[in-house]
C-alpha cells in the first residue's frame, strides 16, 4: 500500500517526532509507514486521516496485486 503521509507531514512543517507524539505511537511508525515497510491498523489510519482532515483513501493508496484478481 503506498501513502503520500511524508508530503503531507513536510507540507505542514511537522518533524517525524512531532506526529509520533500527536499519534501516540513512536517515530520508528512513523518512518516506517512513510518507507511503505509498514501498513497502518485500522485505528491508526483514522488518527492520520483525522488529523490531516482528508479521506483515508487520500492519504492511503490500495494497489490490488495482478494475482488477487
Amino acid at each position: 500500500m503506498k501513502n503520500c503521509l511524508r508530503e503531507l507531514r513536510e507540507s505542514r512543517g511537522i518533524r517525524q517526532e512531532e506526529l509520533a507524539d500527536i499519534l501516540e505511537v513512536s517515530r520508528q511508525t512513523i518512518g516506517s509507514l512513510e518507507n511503505g515497510r509498514y501498513n497502518p491498523s485500522i485505528l491508526l489510519a483514522f488518527k492520520i486521516s483525522r488529523f490531516f482532515a482528508l479521506p483515508i483513501e487520500e492519504i492511503f493508496i490500495y494497489e490490488e496485486e495482478a494475482n488477487e484478481k
